[in-house]
């Protein structure tokens, strides 16, 4: 049984790299510590690494699963709701979006694709005031219509998947055709599967940014039963009161729902992010 042997060289990189993951962890361990500590030892230290066995508890995680974290639960399954249908329709009509500019020939073709990378330019500060008047005019303030309709067709994942699909061969566009499939048939049978790397890829950004989504759920959102888990987390510290303990023990638990949808698609995420790098 032979041994495989490193070069120095590959050493030093894992070794730099073991390192850099783990302070990239040591905050998620400093967090996921706090979580088990009550309220008044967060105040005196703050985070810390001490491992205090005398002071962990779970009581934090049972308040929140309690009657007493009734509100932590409703803002978790909204967040999960508008999070799911959004890249649900993201995904679908932004990446038929970016598969009509790539591989279909029409008049204004190269402008609309000009027109989304201005888009992608403005931030959304700008555009805020001009989508909550047209909130209010279609009557969606206060629903998770009005938060998640505005962002359904974004212009990163047009980008994204314009460029994926101009790199596919056309010739499955035309086998498609004279096999009989109609045009949607093309799209959802031939290329959908092949731009698999892609929606990998577009699902974890995109997933992402609605789950930690703020300021725009802030403006639309009224009602406390409607609210998001940032929301609802950040109305925990307030002047009058400061419920740290059950704010980082939210915290954690927000992050296990991204944390799954990385696992689950971060090999197509790579696949998808490298593509066009290697010419065969």
């Amino acid at each position: 049984m032979s041994v495989r042997r490193f070069s120095p060289q590959t050493l030093l990189l894992l070794v730099l790299f073991v390192i850099l993951g783990a302070l990239a962890l040591f905050p998620f361990y400093c967090l996921a510590l706090a979580s088990f500590k009550p309220s008044k030892e967060l105040l005196r230290f703050g985070l810390n690494i001490k491992l205090q066995a005398d002071l962990l508890s779970w009581n934090n995680y049972s308040f929140i699963f309690s009657a007493g974290g009734a509100k932590y639960i409703t803002w978790y399954k909204n967040s999960l709701v508008i999070t799911a249908v959004y890249t649900v329709l993201c995904m679908l009509l932004s990446s038929m979006v970016g598969y009509g500019l790539a591989m279909y020939r029409f008049f204004g073709r190269n402008l609309i694709f000009i027109f989304v990378l201005l888009v992608m330019m403005v931030p959304i500060e700008i555009i805020m005031l001009p989508l909550y008047k047209q909130m209010i005019a279609l009557n969606l303030i206060d629903t998770f219509s009005g938060v998640i309709l505005p962002f359904v067709v974004s212009p990163l994942p047009i980008f994204f998947f314009r460029q994926y699909a101009a790199g596919l061969p056309k010739d499955f566009l035309d086998a498609g055709r004279i096999d009989g499939c109609s045009e949607y048939g093309i799209y959802f049978r031939i290329f959908v599967p092949l731009m698999t790397p892609a929606f990998g890829a577009m699902i974890i950004v995109q997933a992402l940014a609605s789950w930690n989504s703020f300021v725009w759920p802030l403006i639309v959102l009224n009602s406390g039963e409607k609210l998001t888990l940032p929301i609802g987390l950040s109305s925990l510290v307030t002047p009058y009161g400061n419920n740290y303990d059950i704010l980082i023990a939210g915290s954690v638990l927000a992050i296990v729902p991204i944390m799954l949808v990385f696992v689950f698609f971060q090999r197509y995420f790579v696949s998808g992010l490298t593509v066009g790098g290697v010419k065969g």
